[in-house]
């Protein structure tokens, strides 16, 4: 029986990806646009499911990116196209009727962003605009946060707004996001993936306390240990807007306000609060997610030390136990998840877990630079034998925040 293939996902050089967007944008309209923006999709390489509850978490920006060519309107149409949704054809708004429950599909990832700065008081106008992306779609790597967070810098700049211009005013691009996609795109998420798409850095992993905003660029150079983060996309569907994401963000909220707190943050003592819970309904069930959410936090303050101390190689241990509490107290995970972190591990890996929301998408495994091509195949004849849909690879490089091309 002859090997399963391996699939790459490449990335596009930012010229590449500028250019092929802005001759889609005359290729519809006939004429140039204003400009081409872009922004990135995310890793996060340890704190998953901390965001909505005030913890921290490690994402990075990935070289892969959404593409947006725009151009500003002085009334309230929009118009929108995408090469991902090309069957979906032209779609036609009127900015001014844009609210929660009156967009659906991609569109209200674009359509949001416009919605949430006007209702931040800012003087937003209608627009052209076309899309394009090299990030992985329903792979769990935050392709509609790079959607907003290109839609979000471009109309900062044809509109003069200047809060691209410092990560303070990065910080307000990334909430005016998190508000078009929790109220119009309708998806209970936090705020670590735009906060990732608008304020990461390259080179680093971005520190992110969602507390209270604060940011830490921790230098991420795993390569110059013989390291690599190989991402594997398992092409088991992500989807954030069917109610499991939302269902466990609830649960932690009433965790968090039968405890008296105002976040799982703010826990201490897991094992005293893990007691008080005892008599909730579904206490079992509470149990575990609290214990997953605080103990991911500390994971993260590990894997920060880790980095702080240049002890890289011994990531691989903590994030297979992150893998086991996502999969056991939190149940975000499936079977193809588990078999891409399994399948690494027993091909050489030092570790590995799933990211994202869960429910499908991309695990990543750490990996020595020698083994990244073959702990892929292994994973994809694992895949192969299991009668699964081939997975795809690549290989995580810190990379640039959003911004114009």
């Amino acid at each position: 029986m002859s090997a399963a293939p391996v699939e790459w996902l490449d990335s596009w050089d930012r010229p590449v990806g500028a250019a092929r967007v802005a001759a889609a944008f005359v290729a519809r309209w006939g004429t140039a646009p204003d400009g081409v923006w872009s922004a990135p999709g995310r890793v996060n390489v340890i704190g998953e499911h901390t965001d909505y509850n005030g913890g921290l978490c490690l994402p990075m920006a990935l070289p892969h990116r959404t593409y947006v060519a725009l151009r500003r309107r002085d009334d309230d149409v929009v118009r929108l196209a995408s090469a991902q949704e090309s069957a979906a054809g032209l779609i036609t708004l009127d900015l001014a009727e844009v609210g929660p429950g009156t967009v659906t599909g991609w569109a209200a990832y674009v359509a949001g962003v416009a919605w949430s700065l006007r209702e931040a008081g800012h003087p937003v106008h209608g627009f052209d605009a076309v899309v394009d992306s090299c990030v992985p779609y329903g792979a769990g790597l935050s392709s509609s946060a790079a959607l907003e967070s290109a839609v979000a810098v471009a109309l900062d700049d044809v509109h003069e707004l200047g809060l691209a211009a410092s990560d303070a005013g990065r910080a307000r691009l990334a909430e005016i996001c998190i508000r078009a996609e929790n109220e119009i795109a309708g998806a209970a998420t936090g705020g670590m993936d735009q906060s990732a798409s608008l304020r990461c850095r390259a080179g680093h992993a971005l520190l992110l306390d969602t507390r209270d905003g604060s940011t830490r660029h921790i230098p991420l150079d795993l390569a110059t240990h013989g390291l690599a983060l190989l991402v594997i996309d398992t092409r088991a569907e992500h989807q954030l807007a069917d109610g499991q994401y939302a269902s466990r963000r609830a649960v932690c909220e009433a965790a968090a306000d039968t405890l008296g707190v105002t976040t799982l943050r703010e826990v201490t003592d897991l094992d005293a609060a893990l007691a008080r819970l005892g008599a909730a309904p579904d206490a079992d069930t509470v149990a575990r997610r609290v214990r997953h959410v605080v103990t991911e936090i500390a994971r993260v303050e590990q894997v920060v030390a880790l980095l702080d101390a240049d002890a890289v190689d011994q990531l691989g241990a903590v994030l297979s136990t992150a893998h086991a509490s996502l999969r056991d107290d939190y149940e975000v995970s499936c079977p193809e998840l588990d078999l891409a972190v399994d399948a690494a591990v027993r091909a050489g890996a030092l570790g590995g877990r799933m990211v994202g929301g869960g429910f499908g998408g991309s695990a990543i495994a750490l990996v020595r630079l020698e083994d990244a091509e073959p702990v892929a195949a292994a994973v994809a004849q694992a895949f192969a034998d299991a009668g699964w849909s081939a997975p795809a690879f690549l290989v995580a490089q810190a990379a640039d925040p959003a911004g114009r091309d």
